[in-house]
């Protein structure tokens, strides 16, 4: 049997945080070349989450992003938990940061985070929720806001809204005719 190219001949992980993993692989892409190191990052699946409350509009969050050194306005998101189901874990991020049950939830479909550097996943869905529980309080430092459609559109085109895994999710929301951005 002829053997595959490009091949992985090494694969060594350093844990950097609970969170974070430095993956180093060594690749060989012929047989003639020698082999070249690649990073990676390494991290849970992302959860991206484009929900419409009961009177059309979508809830989304404002918190302070470090990486960034400023505050940002996002789509309901986190990390899927280990051995987690993406669906519950949208259905639980939800709830958590933004006091909203889901009724329904549809896959928007499942892509690459950053082919270059990251080495996780980012599941996005589209939910249907329900009205706010009554006793929610958001998470210390985060804040949930109603926005339509055409708000969030706005938001995107000013910049004001720059996460652009979360663009990605609205526009499989719109693709698949769950939202009309406009």
């Amino acid at each position: 049997m002829e053997d595959k190219w490009p091949r992985i001949k090494s694969r060594q992980r350093t844990k950097i945080s609970p969170w974070v993993e430095l993956i180093a692989r060594e690749v060989e892409f012929s047989p003639e070349q020698p082999a070249e190191i690649y990073h990676s990052v390494g991290q849970l699946d992302y959860l991206a989450i484009v929900a419409l409350t009961p009177d059309g509009r979508l809830p989304i969050v404002r918190q302070y992003r470090p990486a960034l050194e400023a505050f940002t306005w996002e789509l309901p998101a986190g990390l899927a938990e280990l051995g987690e189901d993406p669906a519950e874990g949208c259905r639980r991020e939800l709830l958590e940061e933004t006091g909203y049950p889901t009724r329904a939830i549809h896959p928007l479909g499942t892509a690459a985070a950053c082919t270059g550097r990251l080495s996780n996943r980012i599941h996005s869905y589209f939910l249907e929720t329900g009205e706010r529980i009554d006793d929610f309080k958001p998470e210390p430092g985060l804040t949930v806001e109603l926005a339509t459609p055409s708000q969030l559109v706005s938001m995107i085109k000013s910049g004001e809204f720059i996460q652009q895994m979360h663009m990605g999710a609205l526009l499989l929301a719109e693709l698949r005719s769950f939202i009309a951005l406009r």
